[in-house]
């Protein structure tokens, strides 16, 4: 299982997707550090005063997040997919699991091998934005581990689904349907915003179930939460803040948490029983 796992990191690590993903990611880097400087000078110019700034710095760097959120949630659905489908369809798969390998430990040591890649490269990238922002707008988030460990956690709840499609679909069309989703229930959490602020029930839930039904939305809002300056929602205390798509006003909960956890069992599971039952 351990080897699989190793030779899954290699293997990504050849992949055209990581070449995709790091000039994306620099090319985010660099555009994100260029705003922030010039809000900085805007701010040494006496433009905008010191709480301007922070609310300011606060907000583009969830937005900036959320662009690195998509760019890892693109390169883990595309990775996933060739990675067992792609082998299975090539024949390499039957080769490997005629000797005496289980299907569930083949399985497991790709999940493991995704999930240590997808993991690195978001806390990675994440940790380099912070210190991006820091240095050019002065601004730290309040609690970077726990949102930087959430984000990863979204990695691993996608990846996971993604492996699930690919045992039944193509490698092209698992990542498509697993980036399709999580764009889904992103909109849907921002439906359910509007429902709070509009105190609207049936628009409210949409959010709520999709929440439930892929934990990513939830997730990313208990991300952005550690990201922003908690004086932010005393700041904008006036208004509907659920409404705000780049906003969260709660961190999340234990249960949330524990019920992210059962979610990416579950669907693992339902991959290995998928894998278990294809004729390769």
């Amino acid at each position: 299982m351990l080897t699989i796992a190793a030779l899954t990191l290699r293997e990504a690590s050849r992949r055209r997707v990581m070449l995709a993903l790091a000039v994306l990611t620099v090319l985010l880097l660099t555009l994100s550090g260029w705003g922030f400087s010039r809000l900085a000078a805007e701010a040494d110019s006496g433009g905008l005063t010191t709480g301007e700034r922070l609310l300011a710095s606060s907000q583009i760097l969830n937005l900036v997040m959320f662009g690195l959120s998509l760019i890892a949630a693109l390169g883990t659905a595309f990775l996933a997919g060739p990675t067992l489908a792609g082998e299975t369809e090539s024949g390499i798969a039957l080769a490997v699991l005629a000797r005496p390998i289980r299907r569930s430990a083949f399985l497991l040591g790709k999940w493991l091998g995704l999930v240590a890649f997808g993991s690195v490269y978001t806390v990675l990238a994440g940790l380099a934005q912070c210190l991006v922002v820091k240095v050019t707008a002065d601004y730290w988030p309040p609690q970077p581990v726990s949102a930087l460990a959430l984000l990863a956690a979204q990695v691993v709840v996608l990846l996971t689904l993604a492996l699930l499609l690919s045992t039944v679909v193509s490698p092209m069309a698992s990542g498509v349907v697993a980036v399709g989703l999580f764009g889904a229930t992103w909109v849907a959490g921002v439906v359910g915003g509007m429902g709070v602020a509009l105190h609207n029930e049936s628009m409210e839930r949409v959010g709520a179930v999709s929440r439930i039904v892929l934990p990513t939305d939830g997730l990313w809002r208990g991300a952005m939460h550690g990201f922003q300056d908690p004086s932010v929602i005393l700041r904008l205390s006036g208004g509907d803040l659920a409404a705000f798509p780049f906003l969260s006003v709660s961190s999340l909960t234990g249960v949330y948490l524990a019920w992210s956890v059962v979610w990416v069992a579950i669907i693992w599971a339902l991959a290995a029983t998928s894998f278990q039952r294809r004729n390769l």
